[in-house]
């Protein structure tokens, strides 16, 4: 169950990345569920991973790994994180770095782990050994679609965005994967995303990119409030297409920038789509507010309110709950006879009440619809929010319990 028609964009390969695909049979046998990432020598990687406490120990190696200098690998194994492991959990991160950097010709801390899948679990490590060398067998620079599903948990479906755009007489390539579709709230990018590019990019223009532009998209999406411990979102720049280094003064700047921003959103917003047991796609808009932050707060209890959520996937206007989940995001002074809060292009509450124009019907037609739009007009300043999630479906119920079984 999943919104929209979600297939994948005919990807553009990136000069200078390869992905190799493989069967490690972590937690199902024969499924493809180890992905390698290759990078040419002189590529930049930023990145930016979950603020979780208990974040997994691929998290922690990666980190470690990109402070020390620029990789040349990325593993992804599905079907266990790696996660509340303890020392096992590092050792076993830190031999997939050994194993596949011995494989490559590399050093260790030149390739970075993540793991996305059940928490709590010690890693196969040698399953996951042993399939290494089929991957790197694979490597190829055609392989996003297989990267894709190879990556996948608890989707329905393999989520990717790929685009072109034109800087001087150079054509761009960006193109993108992510994962997710449960334990959605993230708390710095999202569960797992790996978005390339051939273009040159001075290093802290990356990582200004990667952190700007992941707080734009990833960072406003949510599906049940959870925040992972494996969350990781990479942005890489190969330089394989030639020309002079992007800087933040570089007058081409602007349009790489539009192109990369909307690979982010499409990839974010696929996760929504594909939420576990979603059957619509929210957009949660708060206008006029006094701080970002206040902002957030009405848009994220909105969001994350289990009754909204239910009344979404019954399609029922009830918009008392949407009224009572605004009252309680702890806004100071909220002036309740100034707000208005939409359904679509329905008014709902207006003077602190029910809008004199309301009739059940407008509110109903909204809410059949798939993709459905929430604003919140705070009449207190001039800052603007959006947020998108998607509704709790008996399905979310029956995959969260069913999850290790």
């Amino acid at each position: 169950m999943a919104v929209g028609p979600g297939t994948l964009p005919e990807f553009a390969p990136v000069g200078g990345v390869r992905l190799g695909v493989a069967s490690a049979g972590i937690k199902t046998p024969g499924r493809q569920d180890l992905v390698v990432f290759e990078l040419a020598e002189g590529t930049r990687v930023a990145g930016i991973f979950t603020q979780n406490r208990f974040c997994a120990a691929p998290v922690r190696v990666a980190r470690e790994h990109l402070q020390q200098g620029q990789p040349r690998y990325m593993v992804i194994n599905t079907g266990n994180a790696n996660a509340g492991t303890g020392a096992q959990g590092m050792a076993d991160a830190r031999a997939t770095c050994e194993a596949l950097a011995q494989a490559a010709g590399v050093t260790p801390s030149q390739v970075l782990p993540f793991s996305t899948g059940v928490i709590g679990e010690p890693l196969p490590l040698q399953r996951l050994v042993s399939a290494l060398p089929a991957a790197l067998a694979n490597l190829d620079q055609g392989a996003w679609a297989e990267a894709a599903a190879g990556i996948m948990t608890t989707d329905t479906r393999p989520k990717g965005a790929s685009t072109q755009v034109t800087l001087g007489d150079r054509v761009i390539t960006i193109s993108g994967i992510s994962k997710g579709a449960g334990m959605i709230r993230p708390n710095m990018a999202t569960m797992l995303g790996f978005i390339a590019t051939d273009a040159d990019i001075e290093p802290g223009l990356l990582q200004t990119l990667a952190s700007e532009l992941g707080d734009q998209s990833f960072n406003r999406i949510t599906i049940d409030s959870d925040t992972s411990t494996n969350d990781a979102c990479m942005l890489v720049a190969t330089g394989a297409a030639g020309g002079d280094s992007l800087t933040a003064d570089s007058a081409e700047l602007g349009v790489f920038r539009e192109a990369l921003a909307q690979v982010y959103l499409e990839l974010a917003h696929a996760i929504v789509r594909d939420g576990e047991g979603a059957t619509k796609f929210v957009t949660l808009e708060v206008s006029e507010a006094a701080t970002q932050e206040e902002a957030l707060a009405v848009a994220y209890t909105v969001a994350h309110s289990p009754l909204v959520k239910t009344a979404l996937f019954a399609s029922d206007p009830n918009w008392g709950r949407i009224l009572a989940a605004v009252g309680r995001a702890g806004i100071d002074d909220l002036d309740l006879d100034a707000l208005e809060i939409w359904l679509g292009d329905v008014c709902l509450v207006r003077d602190g009440g029910r809008a004199a124009d309301y009739s059940e019907a407008r509110g109903q037609a909204v809410m059949d619809r798939e993709e459905i739009t929430i604003h919140i007009n705070l009449r207190r300043g001039e800052v603007f929010e959006r947020v998108w999630t998607c509704d709790f479906s008996h399905d979310y119920v029956t995959i969260n319990a069913e999850y290790r079984t």
